[in-house]
């Protein structure tokens, strides 16, 4: 063998290194993987430890078998205990499950009694439910049969008001059962009936409210006196008026006016019946407005005089805490309970719609007899539409919903009316109902199947109060003394 170079030699000594290295590398990874294996196997031992154990406690368990212990041990009933299928709205489940009770109105406002539901108070205002936007309107429909405490309820609502600031106008009492409350608590109540000696002049100016210059109040009065008699006149005449009588109506009011400071009705009359040669040359205005004349006469001259014959004898304070029209002196002529309450509710329409006037309720009860009158209807109407503009909460007094039906036939005007002051008050609250109106009363404010069941099995001063889609079953509850005092003024519970 030849030496070998210098150059061979330090080849030689890079490349021993470089070998031994890979043979170091190559134990490491395989000392590596044997750990690796070897803590593996470990767990797998230790997992099937562990299962084995687990089986072996099974094993050894004893267990009751499938179908309970045989014989008396079992606790068995002859009969498997079944319960009946129960299937409701999501609604009404949601209410009933978990055995939720209604959170209620919150605290502010007037209280009203128990929710017979949660146990506890419950408190309701218009105006304030307005004001926090759960109602868009602040009108009440109040329903229930004689003797179920809806005139107790009324009352509470209004008089508990009161130190709130709020005042009551009641534009026509036919029963006088708000009398004693208006004097009770330093309100007025304004008597009206034949020998009295009490008169209203429908055509007075009324209450002048601040906001209106000269020409605007002057506008408003003789369009108020112009609507007005032309209602009373289609009260008495019971059909609308035509053009022609308009006109004659409109011509006898500017010659009254003209020549009057205090206008009254026998003037009226008498320029219908003979207007002026300067006015009708021919004689035509006098034949149009005839059986206008003849008609108002009734009220200045016939078996309807007396009470809008001349001046006012009383006077119409607005603030006053309560007034109220007493009309139970009239009850027996139907015709004369419109009129009177046609003209009260004029004499009083220049406070209620001053929006400056504040909150007032305005309660029309016997509700039947009013809605059965197209003139006073429309009146009604126009009040409730614009009750958020001027303050005011209606309260229609019906004693059953039925009592929509009576009002005019299906499809005509004065019916649709009559379902507008329903679909106006979003507060619908209904006492105790016989069980032959309880269809219509559910379908009219879409009650459930529950709710409807409820209302023939309610106590006295027991209501449903349905508050938009919302619903509370109601006791309210009086003090001693305002029991006193709204049986005072009732001879019977209504």
């Amino acid at each position: 063998m030849s030496p070998r170079t210098d150059e061979q030699l330090h080849t030689a000594v890079l490349v021993a290194p470089a070998k031994e290295r890979r043979r170091l590398a190559k134990q490491r990874r395989r000392a590596a993987a044997a750990l690796v294996a070897e803590q593996k196997k470990e767990r797998m031992d230790q997992a099937k430890a562990r299962q084995e154990a687990t089986r072996a406690e099974a094993r050894a368990t004893t267990y009751l078998p499938a179908a309970g212990e045989p014989g008396p041990a079992g606790l068995r009933s002859p009969g498997r205990f079944r319960l009946p299928r129960h299937q409701d709205t999501s609604a009404m489940l949601a209410g009933a499950y978990p055995f939720l009770a209604e959170g209620g109105l919150g605290s502010n406002g007037v209280f009203v009694g128990q929710d017979l539901y949660s146990g506890g108070s419950f408190v309701y205002d218009p105006w304030v439910l307005y004001a926090q936007g759960l109602i868009t309107a602040p009108n009440v429909i109040l329903a229930g049969i004689v003797g179920s405490g809806k005139s107790s309820l009324a009352k509470a609502l209004y008089t508990r008001s009161l130190p709130f600031g709020r005042r009551v106008y009641v534009p026509g009492d036919p029963k006088g059962e708000h009398t004693a409350v208006a004097e009770a608590v330093g309100g007025k109540a304004i008597v009206l009936g034949h020998g009295l000696g009490t008169r209203l002049n429908p055509l007075d100016e009324g209450y002048r409210p601040g906001s209106l210059s000269d020409e605007e109040w002057a506008v408003t009065v003789g369009s108020r006196r112009r609507d007005l008699i032309g209602a009373l006149a289609e009260t008495v005449l019971a059909r609308p008026l035509s053009p022609l009588e308009h006109t004659a109506i409109d011509t006898a009011l500017t010659e009254t006016v003209r020549g009057n400071d205090v206008p009254i009705l026998p003037m009226i009359v008498d320029h219908l019946l003979t207007p002026t040669h300067a006015v009708d040359p021919d004689g035509r205005l006098a034949e149009d407005g005839r059986l206008v004349g003849h008609a108002l006469r009734r009220l200045v001259a016939g078996d309807l005089s007396g009470l809008f014959d001349g001046p006012s004898t009383v006077a119409f304070d607005p603030t006053l805490p309560m007034i109220s029209l007493d009309l139970s002196r009239v009850t027996e002529n139907s015709t004369l309970i419109s009129v009177l309450m046609t003209c009260s509710s004029a004499w009083m329409e220049s406070a209620l719609l001053d929006p400056n006037g504040g909150q007032r309720w305005v309660i029309y009860d016997e509700a039947w007899r009013l809605m059965t009158e197209p003139a006073l209807l429309k009146r009604m109407d126009a009040h409730w539409r614009l009750a958020r503009h001027y303050g005011i909460a209606n309260m229609l007094i019906f004693h059953k919903l039925t009592d929509l039906d009576n009002v005019g036939d299906q499809g005509t005007a004065a019916r649709s009316l009559a379902n507008s002051l329903l679909a106006n008050a979003e507060t619908r609250i209904v006492y105790r109902q016989e069980s032959d109106q309880l269809d219509l009363t559910a379908k009219s404010l879409a009650l459930s199947s529950t709710e409807r069941k409820l209302l023939p099995g309610l106590s006295v001063g027991q209501g449903l109060w349905r508050i938009k889609e919302r619903g509370f079953v109601v006791q309210h509850q009086l003090h001693p003394d305002e029991l006193q005092m709204f049986e005072t003024g009732i001879r019977a519970r209504g």
